[in-house]
């Protein structure tokens, strides 16, 4: 088969499109043919090895952890899945992953693909969407009622937390540029924050929320202003910069680590094709472009999500 691999850490272009053994599924797992696979940043942290304490590599690596495809093979002990499912999975993101035209995954990380997109976009939902989920239900506990303050809205997990909390009847105030403002306002926004206007700070003096969640790249000191804009009791959630270990006022502070979630995935699928859970695409592009993707994405020129897809 062929597929994108670097052999050793560095710049992007360490990846290359080449051949590959196809995957053998093992006990519990299947293998995938791969219709889509999405990039996500933190795929850049880890080629250039700055992540190699979390997610050490066996090389030649394989990357992409967000895959849509269709089973191919199925491995001993597996009875939940046959031939021809098209299926959804957040893979491990140490392990061979989904930019290659087959991928192994295990059993139990599948979901069942939605059937109301085109099957390579799916690929843009695993997760962004459970760490938008896990955010703001696992370790923030939004219920309705709550105010939420989303910093960062206009990215892919973004988009994904501001239609779960205003499904969830939480107020939903998001920060977000011009480009992005119109989508984030389809997705159930009730204040938009236009952050390259009006610093965000001075935007909410004054308020305070329930829950605030960063998904945006801060430094110390901007991370400890967004948690002192939780109210009391409430929780601060971060994807990025860790907010600070004693927040004070009986604020919970966290830093989010995704978790794979076949239900919490299947759950996004169910809204997905109720029409409920919308899956922005920004571009498709051939999984040759990957190297140029990283490149584009290190020097700050990518807008939105890319799904890459095998020829």
């Amino acid at each position: 088969m062929k597929a994108v691999r670097y052999h050793t850490y560095g710049d992007s272009d360490v990846l290359v499109y080449e051949d590959a053994d196809r995957p053998v599924a093992g006990p519990g797992q299947v293998v995938v043919r791969v219709a889509g696979t999405s990039f996500n940043p933190v795929d850049v942290a880890i080629r250039a090895g700055l992540l190699q304490q979390v997610f050490p590599l066996a090389f030649p690596h394989v990357p992409n952890f967000d895959v849509a495809g269709v089973v191919a093979e199925v491995g001993e002990g597996v009875g939940a899945w046959s031939v021809g499912d098209a299926v959804v999975a957040f893979l491990p993101m140490a392990e061979p992953g989904a930019a290659a035209e087959y991928v192994a995954a295990s059993a139990d990380a599948l979901a069942t693909a939605p059937g109301t997109v085109e099957l390579a976009d799916a690929a843009a939902l695993p997760s962004a969407g459970l760490t938008a989920w896990q955010s703001l239900f696992e370790h923030a506990g939004l219920t309705a009622g709550q105010s939420v303050l989303i910093n960062g809205a206009g990215g892919a997990v973004g988009g994904y937390a501001v239609q779960l909390a205003a499904q969830a009847r939480a107020t939903v105030t998001a920060t977000a540029s011009p480009r992005s403002r119109d989508r984030i306002r389809s997705y159930g926004a009730d204040q938009i924050i236009d952050y390259t206007a009006t610093p965000l700070l001075q935007a909410v003096a004054g308020q305070q929320f329930d829950v605030v969640l960063n998904l945006a790249a801060t430094s110390p000191e901007e991370t400890a202003q967004l948690a002192d804009l939780v109210a009391d009791g409430g929780a601060f959630v971060s994807t990025t910069t860790p907010g600070p270990e004693d927040a004070g006022r009986g604020v919970r502070t966290v830093r989010v680590f995704l978790h794979s979630d076949a239900s919490q995935l299947a759950e996004l699928v169910t809204r997905v094709d109720a029409g409920e859970l919308k899956i922005d695409v920004a571009e498709r592009r051939p999984l040759t472009h990957l190297a140029a993707v990283h490149g584009e994405a290190a020097a700050g020129r990518l807008s939105g999500k890319t799904v890459l897809t095998p020829a």
